[in-house]
């Protein structure tokens, strides 16, 4: 992928990748990022969703030089960009419903963190540094960071990190379980691609409503009888796939099921 733009889109062989190729994140670079995630989650073809920043830093969040630039010269425009970029970007990434996997080469702090958190499966490199940081510069957070980290790690440990703003490593990460795996850092994205590659080509219409039970089980409002009912409805609509007739199948001779997304 070209340096020229600061956020962009390929999609190969059902993976769409997302990469944003720089870490701070200046108005241009939210545009295209925004830009590069709605057409990942708007494409037909994709069965996987790969979010990458760079070696150096998966995203660092507001990129602090503009943001002081717009603040001196019109300060009361210089927050309106989280409803115009951030909360847009966060959106976007909730509304894919294939399977996204984030790959994390370095640091990933901020609006960063909660882009991170938006995804599903987490890969970062033994380097990464995690952070909320929103504090130590006045503000409080966005990106939906707090409603991530609530969900992730409960009041009490989203509170901590919030307040304190404590930077952490990747094992870290991994022990309150914000990463899914740590590998070496040559590998990180290596292995991000591998396992997207992985995700699409399994059973994609499983995957969308595994998706979807997990985020209907995680919403405070559900309760059990309602769960249920949305399992049996997904239940009634895979059954009848190909791809899960296919694999009972398979199954039944002792062979490997082969998936198609449909």
């Amino acid at each position: 992928m070209s340096e020229d733009r600061a956020a962009e889109f390929v999609e190969v062989d059902g993976v769409a990748t997302v990469r944003l190729n720089r870490p701070g994140l200046t108005r241009r670079a939210k545009e295209e990022l925004l830009e590069a995630v709605t057409r990942a989650a708007e494409s037909t073809t994709a069965r996987a969703v790969l979010f990458l920043g760079s070696d150096r830093a998966f995203c660092l969040g507001q990129d602090l030089a503009e943001h002081a630039r717009i603040l001196e010269e019109t300060p009361g425009q210089a927050l309106t960009t989280v409803r115009e970029h951030y909360n847009r970007i966060v959106l976007a990434l909730e509304s894919v419903q294939v399977p996204v996997v984030v790959g994390i080469g370095g640091a990933c702090v901020g609006a960063g963190l909660g882009f991170a958190l938006a995804g599903d499966v987490r890969v970062a490199a033994g380097r990464a540094k995690f952070g909320t940081a929103f504090t130590g510069i006045g503000l409080a957070s966005d990106s939906g960071l707090a409603y991530r980290l609530v969900r992730s790690l409960g009041q009490a440990r989203a509170m901590e990190l919030m307040l304190l703003g404590t930077v952490f490593g990747a094992e870290r990460a991994l022990e309150l379980g914000l990463v899914t795996e740590v590998v070496a850092d040559e590998d990180w994205e290596a292995r991000a691609r591998e396992v997207a590659a992985g995700l699409a080509s399994g059973p994609t219409a499983a995957f969308v409503a595994a998706k979807r039970e997990v985020r209907s089980a995680a919403d405070a409002q559900s309760d059990l009888p309602e769960l249920l009912e949305e399992e049996a409805d997904l239940q009634n609509q895979l059954g009848v796939t190909a791809d899960h007739v296919g694999a009972v199948s398979s199954f039944l001779n002792k062979q490997k099921p082969t998936f198609t997304g449909q």
